[in-house]
């Protein structure tokens, strides 16, 4: 049997995750990203304990590869600096087996490719269309992956990592609505701050506006922010906008801001917020399965869009049939595109009913994830002066193991189907 051959477009955490899981099940993969090259810049990523362990259970070690600092406490703040409700990650770790960890984006990406084998990983590849991949359609059944550059790639799977505005999804599902604008518009930076010793990761909610402090994993701080806008609004420099908005804000806050003042201007990320304004239909069309925002982009309130992409990527590969050929970390594979087989038996394909188990595995839990960020944003987000108060009031006032009760379905809600 001729070893199967799965085609990832974008080079994300997801595409990046669902490389590497697939190829440790023995796949061929090709990973198509359009950038031209790596990122040499970004922002950071919490990794809860549901995506730890769906890392785990493909061999990838986040402490290890990107530092193992966590920090002490995690909670929510008023602009004064009054903590709202307040965790420790000790706690945490005695809950969920594990203890959740934020990493630098560069860092974890940087990780999983290099776990791919040579020339697995195409930048400056940017596909155009996926052909095919259903009954009679294709290339006896395959998909046919369109790259501007050329040349095309014949795929028995095509994951769609293509992020939020994924251009497989508009085309593969035309009937849907896409993205709905949530209001916001996000900064995100990071910075090196040894001397504030902040130890706390911690979300301060003022009046519709936010400010967010992660200590990194290896020792930086990973800061956002987020505010009310009219979608495509910038300003002329992002960090006076920030000086503007957070500067009378409690410590260390202005200290921060001050760290952000001497970064160069594109260092500090700004994006508008958009989730899926209604869940797809499956996630799954032909050949072609998607993951991670362009299957259910979500609002970050909750930290949990990384973390699902993670998990769709393990669970995607671990119902897919393993391949007969695998290869270690250590092969020097030539990804020249090569005819594969179905199955080697005469056996039906088993690709498809592995989609159609994708979806059924992976719709509902993500569905809900969704809807849930879009509602604890709009608690975040509150602007009248009355409500603000009631909402302080009311977090303050839940018992702090209630509000880790009630984080179960997240952080312990990650299996693999048996």
């Amino acid at each position: 049997m001729s070893q199967r051959h799965a085609v990832v477009v974008g080079a994300g955490i997801g595409g990046l995750t669902a490389a590497v899981a697939l190829h440790r099940r023995g796949w061929r993969v090709t990973v198509c990203e359009r950038a031209p090259e790596p990122p040499v810049t970004g922002a950071g990523i919490g990794l809860a304990p549901n995506a730890l362990r769906a890392l785990d259970a493909i061999g990838v070690d986040a402490a290890r590869a990107a530092g193992d600092h966590v920090p002490a406490t995690m909670g929510a703040r008023r602009s004064d600096g009054r903590w709202l409700t307040r965790t420790a990650t000790a706690d945490m770790a005695a809950r969920y087996g594990v203890a959740p960890l934020a990493v630098p984006r560069t860092a974890l990406t940087t990780a999983l490719a290099a776990a791919l084998p040579p020339r697995a990983l195409r930048y400056g590849a940017a596909v155009t269309a996926v052909d095919g991949g259903t009954d009679g359609d294709g290339d006896g059944g395959r998909a046919i992956v369109r790259t501007a550059g050329g040349p095309d790639l014949r795929a028995d799977l095509v994951v769609a990592a293509d992020g939020i505005h994924s251009p497989l999804r508009r085309a593969h599902f035309p009937a849907h609505p896409g993205l709905r604008y949530l209001g916001e518009t996000a900064w995100r930076t990071i910075v090196d701050a040894p001397e504030l010793r902040v130890a706390a990761m911690s979300e301060t909610w003022g009046r519709g506006e936010r400010f967010g402090l992660t200590p990194l994993s290896d020792g930086r701080l990973y800061l956002y922010a987020t505010a009310p806008a009219p979608a495509g609004t910038r300003s002329a420099d992002p960090r006076a906008e920030l000086r503007r908005r957070f500067g009378a804000w409690h410590d260390p806050i202005p200290a921060l801001l001050d760290r952000i003042d001497r970064l160069d201007p594109a260092d500090v990320l700004q994006n508008d917020l958009y989730d899926l304004a209604a869940p797809l239909p499956r996630l799954h069309h032909g050949r072609i399965a998607w993951l991670g925002d362009a299957a259910h982009a979500m609002a970050p309130n909750l930290g949990q869009g990384g973390c699902q992409a993670i998990e769709d990527a393990v669970v995607l590969a671990h119902l897919l049939p393993a391949s007969r050929e695998a290869f270690s970390l250590d092969d020097d594979h030539d990804h020249a595109d090569v005819d594969t087989d179905t199955d080697g038996t005469g056996r039906a394909d088993p690709v498809p009913a592995a989609l159609a188990a994708y979806t059924a595995a992976r719709l509902a839990r993500t569905d809900a994830v969704r809807v849930r960020a879009r509602r604890v944003g709009r608690l975040g987000t509150l602007r009248n002066p009355l409500a603000a108060a009631v909402r302080d009031l009311a977090v303050r006032a839940a018992p702090a193991r209630l509000t880790l009760r009630g984080m179960d379905d997240l952080f312990d809600g990650f299996r693999l189907p048996g």
